[in-house]
Order: structure tokens, then C-alpha cells, then sequence
């Protein structure tokens, strides 16, 4: 089990991870060793996301999630497997955390008198600008 919050925590059988060749610089070892994680979580299926959770979560993985629900992190950081393996599950933590934080309700508010005021007067300084390029007519 992956604890998110105390209330979130997801099993570990959802998450898959799948190794891949990295690409960059690295010699040898970027031509023999798959150290890159293609790590896979499928948001739309998961019984471990509360809804609210769920449509936060794909609001925000943006361009990582697929058409099918499905979130997909790439960890290429590090030359090791397993430093990278931890990162893109310190990376999805995170972004579940973060979908779990429940939004601030907006408090709608009235504009103060003195910002009012302050916005008449500039139109009226602006008028009175715009009114002194005209042509002068004469009589």
C-alpha cells in the first residue's frame, strides 16, 4: 500500500512500471541498460481515488494522462533504475497529494469605494487627454 494522506492511499498492484532505454548522453551504459521508468496508473479505474480526487487529479496531469484515463509518467533523471523508479513514485505522490487539496471556495467581493473612485477619475483623465488631440475647429 502507498499512503498518500491519511486518508488516500493507493495499492500497489495499480501502479506498473516498465523500464526503458534512456536517451541523452551516457556512453556505453545508455546503449546497454534500460534505466528510464514508464511508470502507468489508471486513473479512470482506480477504487482507491475518491471522485472529487479523481477529476482534480486529470485536471492537473494535463498532458500525461491519455484518452483512457490512464496516467503516464517518464523518470529519466538518474543513471539507475532504482533512483528513477523511486522518482516517478515520489512524482505521482505529489501529484496526488496535490489533487487531493480541496479548493478554496472564491468569496465574491464588491470593489471599495476608493478603488470607484480612483477608476472614474482615470477615464475622466484619459477623456480629457484624448479630447485635447482632437483638431481645433475654427470659426
Amino acid at each position: 500500500m502507498i499512503y498518500i494522506t491519511s486518508h488516500i492511499g493507493i495499492d500497489e498492484r495499480e501502479v506498473q512500471q516498465e523500464f526503458i532505454r534512456s536517451s541523452g548522453p551516457g556512453g556505453q551504459n545508455v546503449n546497454k541498460v534500460a534505466t528510464a521508468v514508464k511508470l502507468r496508473f489508471d486513473v479512470m479505474n482506480s477504487r482507491s481515488l475518491p471522485g472529487d480526487v479523481r477529476r482534480r487529479l486529470i485536471r492537473l496531469a494535463g498532458r500525461r494522462i491519455t484518452e483512457s484515463g490512464v496516467l503516464i509518467i517518464d523518470a529519466r533523471r538518474f543513471r539507475t533504475q532504482e533512483r528513477n523508479r523511486q522518482d516517478s513514485m515520489r512524482r505521482l505522490v505529489e501529484l496526488i497529494r496535490k489533487a487531493a487539496e480541496k479548493p478554496k471556495p472564491r468569496r465574491r467581493t464588491k470593489p471599495t469605494l476608493a478603488s470607484k473612485r480612483k477608476r472614474l477619475e482615470t477615464k475622466r483623465h484619459r477623456s480629457v487627454i484624448k479630447r485635447m488631440r482632437r483638431n481645433v475647429s475654427r470659426i
